[in-house]
């Protein structure tokens, strides 16, 4: 009989992770010991992958408030900053944005409406269309937008976060003044210098502010790219990436991991004699239908993997097949059929044909990332290592 068990994603449990801890033997003994007591055995092509925060963790990458405040006023000025498109969080943005404010004089923030970059809602989307409100030419200061839509909080955390920055701002001795506006340009009506923290839009920005004629135009990817301080820092994306570690310190994003996975992919080939591929992940790259949120707060997926997860699948859709070439067909000739349809498979791209139309063609790194994500949680399961196997096989491998 064929076999039966396909993709098969494991959470793999592993100590408490701290500084200076030697996470490539970490890694690799956790897995093995894993294997060995469940009685499974690795496979060429199988995947282990680590989240960042570990890295992060072992790396020791963690900056104070009073470190990200002293970047801030040095590469910003100290006086009136406009803070725009922040995420709407208090794991990722509010401790960073205590630092950027301990760095000004004032603040302007901008928000973007009716929700920030990820999807966590300012406001519902038929309340625009109700008050006559065109988010894409409107701009709204603070009095505006509440006498239009009122007090609002967020239905995951019930907070209202435009108060919730405000009286942040203010209880780091800065000025603040808040507007709503999706023109990252109409914070210059009010300040020349500019610190954009958006994410995935974040060069857009940049590039619109500068061609505006802003004087001083960093994104949160500027800000701690070398140590201050003895802080940790992030060469290629600075504060974006970051998370509360303490009421007063973030972890950043991982930086030189592309080591560390190569290091472990060497360690398990010599200790099981297959080819295993290896990543960092972070966020996946998924929404969630209910809440409208955009789970991807993190620069990118994985910041680190192996040679072999780079590109997209190169798929063919069963359920085509089945339903067109193969439709007078059923039972072992229709499984033989598509087997033999797969195996004509040369590794050329199938982008085009109708055979591959309505496969995934994202890249494997933000797919197999989204699955480590979903495996490995954000609680509590303590399984920040996860072992994947069968995910590069198809229907002809018994």
């Amino acid at each position: 009989m064929s076999r039966m068990v396909g993709t098969v994603s494991r959470g793999i449990r592993a100590p408490i992770i701290r500084t200076g801890d030697d996470l490539a033997k970490i890694v690799t003994e956790s897995v093995l010991t894993a294997a060995r007591e469940e009685g499974y055995r690795f496979h060429d092509r199988d995947i282990v992958a680590m989240t960042e925060a570990i890295v992060a963790r072992a790396q020791g990458n963690y900056a104070t408030v009073d470190q990200i405040a002293a970047d801030v006023k040095a590469k910003l000025g100290g006086g009136t900053v406009g803070v725009v498109f922040p995420i709407l969080s208090r794991n990722r943005f509010a401790i960073c944005l205590r630092g950027i404010a301990m760095g000004a004089k004032k603040i302007v923030l901008q928000l973007s409406y009716p929700s920030d970059e990820v999807g966590n809602h300012l406001v519902d989307l038929d309340m625009l269309d109700e008050k006559g409100v065109n988010p894409y030419t409107d701009v709204l200061d603070l009095e505006k937008f509440r006498a239009l839509f009122g007090y609002g909080v967020h239905p995951f955390t019930g907070v209202d976060y435009i108060d919730y920055y405000a009286k942040l701002i203010a209880s780091c001795g800065a000025e603040v003044e808040v507007i709503f506006a999706n023109d990252p340009r109409a914070v210059l009506r009010y300040t020349d210098t500019v610190l954009t923290c958006d994410i995935h839009t974040r060069q857009r920005s940049k590039r619109l502010l500068k061609a505006a004629g802003a004087k001083v135009v960093l994104g949160l990817d500027d800000i701690l790219t070398a140590s201050v301080d003895g802080s940790g820092y992030n060469e290629k994306y600075g504060l974006l990436g970051s998370n509360k570690s303490t009421e007063d310190k973030v972890k950043l994003f991982p930086r030189d991991c592309q080591g560390l996975v190569e290091e472990i992919q060497k360690r398990l080939l010599e200790a099981t004699g297959k080819q295993v591929e290896v990543m960092v992940y972070g966020d996946g790259a998924f929404k969630d239908p209910v809440g409208k949120i955009w789970e991807l707060a993190d620069p990118v997926v994985s910041p680190a993997y192996t040679a072999g997860l780079e590109g997209t699948p190169n798929e063919l859709k069963l359920k085509y097949l089945a339903d067109n070439d193969f439709a007078d067909l059923s039972g072992e000739a229709l499984r033989d059929a598509i087997k033999g349809e797969i195996q004509k498979k040369d590794g050329s791209s199938l982008v085009g044909k109708m055979s591959a139309q309505g496969t995934t063609p994202r890249r494997l790194t933000d797919l197999i990332g989204s699955l480590c994500d979903l495996t490995s949680g954000s609680g509590d399961k303590g399984t920040p290592i996860i072992h994947i196997q069968g995910y590069f096989d198809n229907y002809t491998n018994e």
